[in-house]
């Protein structure tokens, strides 16, 4: 066994001790790190021309299907409700994804060429699937850092996320109280959205068509209510069994000729800057907005554009709760939340069109 082997296996280890101490993205570190150590037993033969997780990111990942699968299944439990009842807050998803773009031009003017950059940067969506559409489409040989670095970011939006909100807003701004108008949502508008937006998404970048439209088949499938048994087995048993394999898959991948690289900890690094900037652009435009709008808005609810979803709103209603134990912005901030995980899947797409 080589230095690297053996470094490669503390890494998948690492990976396993984050995913059962800490509850990191279990479901997905959990498949990576025991896959990066079978991967790594010198002679193994789970990866090569007959390894069966070569096989497995044959099939799943370099064809697209594994992370398509898993985004049918994301599309069953998404309630757009709030953002159907407040359209206006997509606006914040959108300016959450402008870190994205900055760290494309970070990473280049690191060297990395224009499709590696594209792949880097999306990492800042907080969303795992479309970072592996992404480097699976544009740099395959940097998919296990970038998968790695997307899910652990991801698995730490409670730890990243306050800090930045805290750094960039005052404790009266934290201590805003909005309100919420609810108005029901009729069943037809519910049923037309997904088709609505798969159709203006795909008209305006057709390659964003697989993945937009998994996303809202599965929406679909919840709002019909006419295939509760395809929504069930699609949020539980389907999302479940891809996770699995798409994280032994992307293990197969962390050989150590591919994982220790210089360019992975530049990776790592660009990954973290995405995500910063994201959360800090939300942040940054609520302010704004509060210089000309008579109702204010609390500016943390800018933070959950990112697409962690409602991981992001849970964690922006746990401080606001902290400086003022009656304010509720939940519902505001899932609003922007649903919103993100829209406006990360267009940012995709407009890498997607711009890079190809």
């Amino acid at each position: 066994m080589s230095t690297g082997e053996l470094v490669m296996i503390g890494v998948a280890l690492g990976l396993v001790y984050l995913a059962v101490e800490k509850n990191y993205e279990p479901m997905i570190l959990l498949p990576i790190g025991f896959g990066t150590v079978l991967a790594n037993i010198p002679f193994s033969s789970a990866i090569g021309p007959d390894g069966f997780l070569t096989r497995l990111y044959e099939a799943g990942i370099i064809t697209e299907l594994f992370p398509l699968l898993v985004f049918i299944g994301i599309g069953t439990m998404i309630d757009f409700t709030p953002l159907i009842q407040q359209p206006v807050v997509l606006i914040f998803g959108a300016i959450a994804q402008l870190g994205i773009f900055a760290t494309v031009v970070a990473a280049t003017a690191l060297g990395f060429n224009l499709r590696e950059a594209a792949s880097i940067g999306i990492i800042g969506a907080a969303d795992g699937p479309t970072a592996i559409f992404v480097a699976t489409r544009f740099a395959s040989h940097l998919l296990a850092p970038i998968s790695v670095a997307a899910y652990s970011y991801i698995a730490s939006v409670p730890v990243i996320q306050p800090l930045i909100i805290r750094l960039l807003t005052t404790k009266n701004e934290r201590l805003i109280r909005m309100q919420h108008r609810a108005r029901p949502v009729p069943r037809n508008i519910k049923i037309l959205f997904p088709i609505l937006v798969t159709l203006v998404t795909g008209t305006i970048a057709p390659i964003s068509v697989a993945l937009v439209g998994s996303l809202m088949f599965g929406n679909l499938m919840r709002e019909s209510g006419v295939v509760d048994r395809l929504v069930r087995s699609s949020s539980n048993e389907l999302v479940d069994v891809v996770t699995m394999l798409l994280g032994l898959a992307i293990g197969s991948t962390m050989t150590a000729e591919r994982f220790l690289t210089p360019s992975t900890l530049a990776i790592l690094g660009m990954g973290l800057l995405a995500f910063a900037l994201d959360t800090a652009c939300g942040v940054l435009f609520a302010k704004l907005a509060n210089l000309f709008l008579r109702h204010k808005i609390n500016p943390m609810i800018g933070a959950c554009g990112i697409s962690a979803f409602p991981m992001s709103a849970r964690v922006v209603q746990k401080m606001a709760q902290a400086e003022d134990p009656e304010n509720f912005i939940l519902m505001q901030a899932v609003s922007v939340n649903v919103g993100g995980q829209i406006a990360s899947l267009v940012a995709g797409a407009i890498i997607l069109t711009l890079v190809q």
